[in-house]
Parts: structure tokens; C-alpha cells; sequence
């Protein structure tokens, strides 16, 4: 097996696995994100105890890449600050925009590392970024 389709599969699971697919009950943070250009559409909500994010989910509809790029990301975000939660997305944004490239800097995103490719398909960028555009909305008003 190559390691694209590793990656492949990866995203098909997550996309598939539906495990962070659902509504919380009480969420602290509620911030909806838009892809206008595919249709992309997603809702996600956070629990915070104090500055950590105590637990993540999203709904709605799109693409597999968007989807598991979702799920990967709400993965990642789980009992870890603010703050980290902040460092995460600039991570990712930036190893979307190839700005950064640093293998250890990039070690933090776990498995999200498998869309860093996705870079060389301008169509599908937004598809990947939205869920993490959306969660520093989402933290940004805090």
C-alpha cells in the first residue's frame, strides 16, 4: 500500500465514521461555517470547562474532504486549550498555504497531516480549511 492510499483511506474513514457527527447538548459555542464555492455547510459546537475544550462536534453536509477534515480536526481539539486549539489551526492553515513546511512543526496535527496535499488542488483548499476557519471564528470571540 502507498502512502496515498493510506491517506485516501484515512479520509474515507473519517468521513464515513460519523463519531464526532452529532449535536451536543449545551454547547458554550455554537459557529456555523459556509462554502459558497461546493456547498460545504457545517455547524460546530465546543463545551469549554474554563480555557480547555472539553468536548467538539459538528453537523452538516459536504464533501469527504471537508467531512473528514472536520472530524480529524474536532479529533485534535479535545481536551487541549484555547490557545492550543489557536496553534493547531495556524498550523494547518499554514501547511494548507505550503508556509509551513517543517516536519516537526507539522508532527502536532496528527493525522491531519494527511490533507496536506490537498494544497495542490486549489478546488478542494477551502473544502479542508473550512472546518478550521471556523473554529477560530468560533474561539476568536472569546
Amino acid at each position: 500500500m502507498d502512502l496515498n492510499s493510506i491517506y485516501t483511506q484515512l479520509i474515507m474513514e473519517h468521513n464515513r465514521s460519523g463519531h464526532n457527527k452529532k449535536h451536543l447538548q449545551n454547547p458554550d459555542i455554537t459557529e456555523k461555517g459556509h462554502n459558497p464555492s461546493c456547498g460545504d455547510d457545517i455547524t460546530l459546537e465546543l463545551k469549554l470547562n474554563g480555557n480547555i475544550i472539553e468536548d467538539a462536534s459538528f453537523t452538516g453536509v459536504g464533501c469527504a474532504i471537508s467531512q473528514a477534515s472536520t472530524s480529524i480536526m474536532i479529533d485534535l481539539i479535545k481536551d487541549i486549550t484555547i490557545e492550543e486549539a489557536l496553534n493547531l489551526v495556524e498550523t494547518f492553515i499554514g501547511m494548507i498555504k505550503k508556509e509551513v513546511t517543517d516536519e516537526d512543526e507539522l508532527e502536532i496535527l496528527e493525522d491531519a497531516i494527511v490533507l496536506q496535499n490537498i494544497s495542490n488542488m486549489p478546488a478542494r483548499v477551502k473544502c479542508a480549511v473550512l472546518a478550521w476557519h471556523t473554529l477560530k471564528e468560533a474561539i476568536l470571540v472569546l
